[in-house]
C-alpha cells in the first residue's frame, strides 16, 4: 500500500472525517489521495495558521485529534502558532507536513539549505509538541501514525507533528493498521483513596468550600460527573478561562469566571474560601495572582491533575494527586457524599456580586456597554452550538458575561493567547458540529489577523455568525499604556487602523451590518440570526476608551482588583 493511501485510511479508521490544509507542492500527493480515497472532507483555508487553529477547534469539539496539513518551508512554519496553541491548551492534534525529497535534505553539510523550501520543522517544533517525527523510511509510517494518535490523546493531550519527504509519500509501506495496545491505570490507587479520604474529612469541617474547574474536566469527558459532584455536595464552582463551558451559566452552583480579569465576586470566592478542590486547572499566575502566600493561607487546597509537572508548581502548600479526572471523580462520587447547607457562603458570594455586577463595572461608558451586549448576544444565540472568542478585550468581555447553556461550548486561546484565533476556530468547530451555527467574536485587531478566512466561510456557506467588537484600537494594550506608559499609544492607536468591516464582508459576499448605539442592538441581533444557516457579520462599535474591568492589581492578592 502506498504511504498516502495508508494515511487516508488510517485517519478514517480513527473517525477523523475532516482535515484542514493549504495546498502546496510537498503535500500535493497526500491531498490528492485524500480526495481520491473519499470519506474525508478536505477544507482548504487561506493561511496555514488558520488550518492549525481550525484543527484545534475541531479537536476541542470532538475530543479526537484535529488534523492539519502544510507544505514544507513557509507552510510548515506558518503552522507554529496553532501548534503552540494546542500544546499550551492541551488539545490533541496531528500535524502532517510535506518535506523535500530525501536526496535534497542537507543532512550534515555545513550549508543552510539544499532543497528548495527545505526547513527542519521537526527541530523547530519539538519544544511545543508531545512528539515530532522526521520520516526517513516508508515503513515507519504505520507505526508512527499509530504512535502519533496515541501520544496526542494519552495523558495530558497535545499536538504531534509528522514530517514526510515527498518521495516517500508515493513509496510502498507495509499494509497493516497497528494494533492499539491498552495501558493499565498508571496512577496510585492507594494515594487516590488517601487523598479522597482527606478531602472528605476537610469537607466535613469546611464552611466555605469551592471547586475550581479547568479545561481538564472537558478533556477528560467528565462534565456530567462534575455536575453530579456539585449537586451532591452543594459546593459552588468557579471556572478558569478554558473551563467556562464545563457548567451552564444558569446552574445554581455556578459562581463565575476567575483570573486577571475574572468576575470580581468569583475572585473573592477563590481568595476567601477555606477549602479548594482544583480539577484540571494549572493554578498559573493569572489565576492566583502573584501573591501565592495570600492565595494559600487560611485554606486547604487539593489539586488534581493528570500532568505531574503542574502539581506543586507555584502553589506548593497543597495536597496533590496525579490522576485522570475521570478515575478520580468516579471514585469520589462513590464515597458517602452528602448535600450540605452552605447558604451563608452562597449569600456572601451573592452579596459581593450585587455590590458590582459585570455590567456595572463600566459605569461611565459612552455608547454600547460590551458586557451588556454579550449578555444580549447570548440570550438570542441559543441556536449556536459554540462560541469562539479571540484574544484581547473582547475575550475578557465574553468570559465575564457569556451565558452558555449546557449544550454550548466556548473556544478560545488560553495559554498561547493568539490573536486571530476566533475566525478559524469557528470554521473548525462548525465542521465538527456538522455545520451547526457557531458565533465567532473578535476585536477589530484580532479579526484582521485571519480576515482572509471570510472566503473559506463564504465558499463553504458556513453558518458562522461573526461579531466584531470594534474599539478602534488594540484595546487591552492601550489600557496597559494608560496605566503604565503615560497614555503613549504607540502602535495601539497611533499607527493603527482598521478597514470598513461591512464593506469587507460584502466584498466576500457576506451580508453585514454596523451598529454604534444601544438602541440598535435588538435590530443587529435580529439581522444576525435572520437566516440561521447563513453567515453574517455584525460590527459593534464601542468607545475607544472602553476598558476591561475588574483587572488584577499586579503583586496584590487575587481579591484586590482594579476599579474603573
Amino acid at each position: 500500500m502506498k504511504v498516502v493511501t495508508y494515511i487516508a485510511r488510517f485517519l478514517k479508521s480513527k473517525n477523523i472525517d475532516t482535515v484542514f490544509e493549504l495546498q502546496g507542492g510537498m503535500i500535493t500527493r497526500i491531498i490528492d489521495e485524500l480526495y481520491r480515497e473519499g470519506g474525508i472532507t478536505i477544507v482548504s483555508v487561506h493561511h496555514e495558521q488558520a488550518a492549525a487553529m481550525a484543527a484545534d477547534a475541531y479537536a476541542r469539539v470532538k475530543n479526537i485529534p484535529g488534523v492539519a496539513l502544510a507544505t514544507s518551508g513557509p507552510g510548515a512554519t506558518n503552522l507554529i502558532t496553532g501548534i503552540g496553541n494546542c500544546y499550551f491548551d492541551s488539545v490533541p492534534a496531528i500535524f502532517i507536513t510535506g518535506q523535500v525529497n530525501l536526496n535534497e535534505l542537507k543532512g550534515d553539510r555545513p550549508i543552510r539549505q539544499l532543497g528548495f523550501q527545505e526547513t527542519d520543522i521537526v527541530s523547530i517544533v519539538k519544544p511545543i509538541t508531545k512528539a515530532a517525527y522526521a520520516i526517513k523510511s516508508a515503513n515507519e509510517i504505520p507505526t508512527v501514525l499509530q504512535q502519533a494518535f496515541k501520544i496526542a490523546m494519552e495523558g495530558r493531550p497535545g499536538p504531534v507533528l509528522i514530517d514526510i519527504p515527498m518521495n516517500l509519500q508515493h513509496a510502498e509501506c507495509e499494509e497493516f493498521l497497528a494494533h492499539e495496545s491498552s495501558e493499565a491505570n498508571q496512577f496510585s490507587d492507594d494515594l487516590q483513596k488517601k487523598i479522597i479520604a482527606e478531602f472528605n474529612e476537610a469537607l466535613s469541617k469546611s464552611k466555605r468550600p469551592l471547586i475550581l474547574a479547568g479545561r481538564g474536566v472537558r478533556t477528560a469527558g467528565v462534565v456530567n460527573e462534575l455536575i453530579q459532584l456539585t449537586e451532591y455536595t452543594n459546593i459552588p464552582i468557579v471556572t478558569s478561562l478554558n473551563g467556562l463551558d464545563v457548567i451552564p451559566y444558569n446552574h445554581a452552583n455556578r459562581v463565575g469566571f476567575i483570573g486577571s480579569y475574572g468576575n470580581r465576586w468569583a475572585n473573592y470566592a477563590l481568595g476567601t474560601c477555606d477549602l479548594l478542590l482544583v480539577l484540571g486547572s494549572r493554578l498559573d499566575l493569572r489565576q492566583t495572582g502573584a501573591d501565592v502566600t495570600s492565595f494559600s493561607e487560611r485554606k486547604k487546597i487539593f489539586h488534581i491533575d493528570i500532568d505531574k509537572g503542574e502539581l506543586k508548581n507555584r502553589i506548593t502548600d497543597c495536597s496533590v494527586l496525579q490522576s485522570d479526572l475521570g478515575v478520580f471523580l468516579i471514585e469520589l462520587l462513590a464515597t458517602n457524599l452528602r448535600t450540605i447547607d452552605y447558604t451563608n457562603w452562597y449569600n456572601e458570594i451573592s452579596a459581593k456580586k450585587q455590590e458590582r455586577t459585570d455590567t456595572a463595572e463600566l459605569s461611565n461608558i459612552k455608547g454600547i456597554n460590551p458586557n451588556k451586549f454579550i449578555h444580549s448576544l447570548s440570550k438570542l444565540s441559543k441556536m449556536a452550538k459554540a462560541f469562539s472568542s479571540d484574544v484581547g478585550s473582547n475575550q475578557m468581555w465574553v468570559s465575564q458575561s457569556v451565558e452558555l447553556t449546557e449544550n454550548q461550548l466556548l473556544l478560545t486561546s488560553g495559554g498561547m493567547g493568539a490573536m486571530g484565533y476566533s475566525l478559524p476556530a469557528a470554521i473548525g468547530a462548525c465542521y465538527a458540529l456538522n455545520k451547526a451555527p457557531v458565533v465567532a467574536i473578535s476585536g477589530d485587531g484580532g479579526f484582521q489577523i485571519n480576515i482572509q478566512e471570510l472566503q473559506t466561510i463564504r465558499r463553504n456557506n458556513l453558518p458562522v455568525k461573526i461579531v466584531i467588537i470594534n474599539n478602534h484600537c488594540l484595546g487591552m494594550i492601550r489600557q496597559f499604556q494608560d496605566s503604565y506608559f503615560e497614555s503613549n499609544y504607540a502602535s495601539t492607536v497611533w499607527g493603527y487602523s482598521a478597514p470598513n468591516f461591512v464593506a469587507v464582508a460584502n466584498a466576500y459576499g457576506i451580508p453585514a451590518l454596523k451598529i454604534d448605539n444601544e438602541n440598535q442592538i435588538a435590530e443587529g441581533l435580529s439581522k444576525l440570526w435572520e437566516n440561521p444557516n447563513e453567515p453574517y457579520l455584525l460590527e459593534v462599535t464601542v468607545d475607544i476608551h472602553t476598558n476591561v474591568y475588574p483587572k488584577m492589581l499586579f503583586g496584590n492578592p487575587i481579591t484586590e482588583m482594579e476599579y474603573e
